[in-house]
C-alpha cells in the first residue's frame, strides 16, 4: 500500500503548483513530415542531425510538449510557443498557441508547428519559449538558453 502512496505522489500534480512545462522537444520534419526514418530513439536523434546538415531537406520544425496542469485548473487552458527566427526583429517573435485539455493524472503532450511556408519565411530558429496559460494566468513556462 506504501509503494502504491509514492507512485501517485510522484505522479499526480503538486498543490504547490497549477501547471507547468515539463519537456519540450523541438524535431526538424523532412517533407514528408517525418523526424524520423524508424521508430527508436537512436534512429531519430542520427536523423535529426542528418537533416540539420542537410537543412534543404527540413520542411519544418515541430515543438512536442509536455505539459502538466491541476483538473481543477480552469477551462482556459492553453500553450503558447514564441519563436526569434533569424528574419524577424528580436522583439517580434513567431507566436503559435493551442488550446488544450488536462489529460488524466494532469499530464499531456501538445505539438506546435508552424506551416512550412511559414517556416521558409522566417528563417532558422534561433531560441524558443513555451508558456502554459491559464486564461490570461501563466500556470509555467520553459524556454530555450538563448531565449
Amino acid at each position: 500500500m506504501f509503494a502504491v502512496l509514492l507512485v501517485l505522489a510522484g505522479i499526480l500534480p503538486s498543490s504547490a503548483s497549477e501547471g507547468r512545462i515539463l519537456k519540450v522537444l523541438p524535431h526538424l520534419l523532412d517533407a514528408r513530415g517525418r523526424p524520423a526514418l524508424a521508430p527508436s530513439l537512436f534512429q531519430r536523434d542520427a536523423y535529426q542531425a542528418h537533416l540539420r546538415q542537410h537543412p534543404d531537406e527540413v520542411s519544418t520544425i515541430r515543438y512536442d510538449v509536455n505539459w502538466q496542469a491541476r483538473r481543477s485548473v480552469g477551462k482556459n487552458l492553453r500553450v503558447q510557443l514564441m519563436l526569434r527566427t533569424a528574419n524577424r526583429a528580436p522583439n517580434d517573435p513567431l507566436k503559435l498557441e493551442t488550446a488544450v485539455e488536462p489529460h488524466w493524472f494532469g499530464r499531456a503532450w501538445t505539438s506546435l508547428q508552424p506551416d512550412a511556408q511559414i517556416y521558409r519565411a522566417v528563417g532558422k530558429v534561433l531560441a524558443w519559449k513555451v508558456t502554459l496559460f491559464d486564461g490570461e494566468t501563466v500556470l509555467g513556462t520553459q524556454q530555450s538558453f538563448l531565449w
